[in-house]
């Protein structure tokens, strides 16, 4: 009998412990961040990843009771941003905004100081960039279908401008040539707005751009945009419809801005950033913003942004086979 209430009076102690330590273990779990949080970009400041890094970054910080200190380390396509990420410690305070130039670089180069899938640990999708499918009006076409139907009526003869080589515009428009099935001439110029200029002067037929540069030609009438590259139409240029009406291949951007963290990072901090991220995105203010600047948001949980990167990496590495893109 002694022995029996021994064992029970044991048990409630254990009990009465465990209960005990329950809201400190809970109050330990929920302790994030517990210093300022460092989130590296890979693009210059001024750019649209950055600007979009510092509206989350300002309104986290604000909500967090801590600073999300925006580093940027452009140049090597987006690499020095990654791999310092990539070898931080797993703990949420260092992470990547990891834009098209981190898929881009995943199929285009061989060989990374990284691995874009092992390394990291997803944990949000923000959304994508609207690109606009431009022409003069001198060109004569009023649609995709018209522009596509003119380049298969002259093939190699029709002048595709667009960003750098390898840029997300420059891709873009592998891509449309790919899926329409059509033979262009594409010259590369050092960015959109220099693309934008050919178009302009008739020395190139078409080009992909984003609204920020396009939207003051077309309200001028000096350039018809065709289509966007978002899967539905853009509340920016409405009237346009979106290029998966004319070809279905471009449903899903093939690249998107997101958030990494490093491999390993527990789940729960990964969940809190995201849920974070979600809440920024819905503000009232953040909103107008984003519109204007043509950018779709579409926040996801860490385990839905893994597989679209992983999907995205595979659509991409394609087309830079497909289009013979890759120089080594």
């Amino acid at each position: 009998m002694r022995n029996s209430r021994r064992i029970t009076f044991a048990i409630v102690v254990a009990a009465g412990v465990a209960v005990a330590a329950l809201p400190g273990l809970a109050q330990a779990q929920q302790e994030f961040p517990t210093k300022p949080i460092r989130l590296l970009v890979g693009y210059a400041p001024g750019s649209q990843p950055d600007t979009l890094a510092r509206m989350i970054g300002q309104k986290a910080s604000e909500s967090w009771k801590q600073p999300m200190v925006i580093d940027n380390r452009a140049g090597a396509g987006g690499t020095l941003a990654a791999a310092t990420v990539a070898k931080a410690a797993p703990d949420g305070h260092t992470i990547l905004l990891a834009g098209s130039n981190f898929v881009i670089s995943a199929a285009l180069q061989p060989t990374l100081p990284y691995d874009p899938i092992k390394d990291f640990a997803g944990i949000t999708q923000i959304g994508f960039g609207t690109g606009v499918l431009v022409v003069a009006p001198a060109l004569g076409v009023k649609s995709a279908k018209d522009l596509i139907a003119l380049a298969k009526a002259q093939p190699g003869k029709i002048v595709f401008a667009s960003g750098a080589v390898g840029a997300s515009n420059h891709l873009s428009g592998a891509r449309f040539s790919l899926a329409a099935g059509i033979k262009v001439v594409t010259v590369a110029f050092k960015g959109a707005p220099e693309a934008t200029i050919e178009v302009l002067a008739g020395r190139a037929h078409y080009s992909i751009v984003t609204p920020v540069v396009a939207l003051p030609f077309i309200k001028d009438g000096k350039l018809l945009a065709l289509a966007v590259t978002t899967p539905q139409r853009s509340p920016v240029l409405p009237d346009a419809p979106a290029l998966a009406e004319t070809l279905p291949d471009f449903k899903r951007p093939e690249a998107s801005l997101g958030l990494l963290a490093p491999a390993k990072t527990p789940r729960p901090i990964l969940n809190q950033i995201s849920r974070e991220v979600a809440r920024v995105l819905a503000l009232p203010d953040v909103k107008d913003r984003l519109q204007a600047m043509g950018f779709a948001s579409a926040p996801s949980t860490p385990e839905q942004y893994e597989k679209i990167l992983r999907e995205q990496i595979e659509t991409l590495s394609k087309l830079v086979k497909d289009a013979g893109l890759r120089t080594r």
